[in-house]
């Protein structure tokens, strides 16, 4: 089978337990694979050589310039961004095999599902389809958000095609692993969230935990996957809880902060205001 003009990218750091299946998963249909490797301290590096992939290291660049440099190294103008815990599906493959053999696609870009895989599982659980994510597209017509906490690619009004097939996202090896994800992830998107009035995140934080429980429990439909569903919508729920109190203890900082320097902008006027006195006195 001829491969596809497609250059599939994916950016990593220590993931050599899980990089070999992403990468087997598309090896064989596509032009190439570029790994770019964020100094991992295990063998990633070593096993994506092996696996026949160009891999190039460069330092962290936060999450969209990260893909977006990755995005530049690709000899290809289409391209298919994976992340290291991600497996593209034989019903997938096939649908973008038989994409790019009818000629030109018709749009530039495309979106398909990403369903979760719970740990110690092979599959997601049923009912998994909540995630859809632009990952194939013309680098010329659509690129990765510059984002220092967030990856998304940008289409702007471009039509945005669909592939039905999913990819399988092995996310997290285990709830502690997903744990420690969380907890450095929810204060950079702290950082990175829009402005808010104190108020109205005090107010978010009463209704934070159970509005996300049911978004992911219910809505999408974590009850499938029984405990282990109800034990990722709780842990998802009580950390986004945790972003928002990470937003109001900032939103604090600053608030105080600015106080402070508002008081002594003031002594500094009335300081200022004695000196000029004092010198004009009799």
């Amino acid at each position: 089978m001829s491969k596809l003009p497609i250059s599939c990218f994916i950016i990593a750091k220590n993931e050599a337990d899980r990089i070999a299946s992403t990468i087997r998963s598309v090896q064989s249909w596509v032009d190439e694979v570029v790994v770019v490797d964020s100094e991992s301290s295990d063998d990633t590096v070593r096993i994506a050589v092996s696996e026949g992939c160009r891999v190039i290291t460069q330092q962290w660049l936060g999450f969209g310039g990260q893909k977006r440099f990755a995005e530049d190294q690709c000899r290809n103008c289409w391209v298919l961004n994976l992340d290291a815990d991600e497996v593209v599906t034989p019903a997938l493959r096939d649908e973008m095999i038989a994409l790019f053999t009818a000629g030109t696609p018709a749009a530039a870009a495309y979106e398909f599902p990403l369903e979760l895989v719970y740990p110690g599982e092979e599959r997601p659980r049923p009912w998994a389809r909540d995630h859809w994510y632009v990952r194939l597209y013309d680098r010329r017509v659509a690129r990765f958000r510059d984002s220092p906490a967030h990856d998304s690619v940008m289409t702007g009004d471009i039509p945005v095609g669909v592939l039905r097939a999913p990819v399988y996202h092995y996310s997290f090896r285990s709830y502690d692993d997903l744990k420690a994800k969380l907890s450095k992830r929810m204060p950079l998107y702290a950082e990175h969230s829009a402005s808010s009035l104190r108020i109205a995140l005090l107010a978010r934080m009463v209704i934070e935990f159970p509005v996300n429980f049911v978004k992911y429990y219910v809505i999408r439909r974590h009850f499938t996957g029984g405990f282990n569903g109800l034990r990722y919508a709780w842990i998802l729920a009580s950390y986004r809880y945790v972003k928002v109190a990470h937003m109001w203890r900032s939103r604090s900082k600053k608030a105080t902060t600015a106080r402070r320097q508002s008081v002594g902008d003031s002594h500094t006027v009335i300081d200022s205001a004695a000196i000029r006195h004092n010198s004009i006195a009799p």
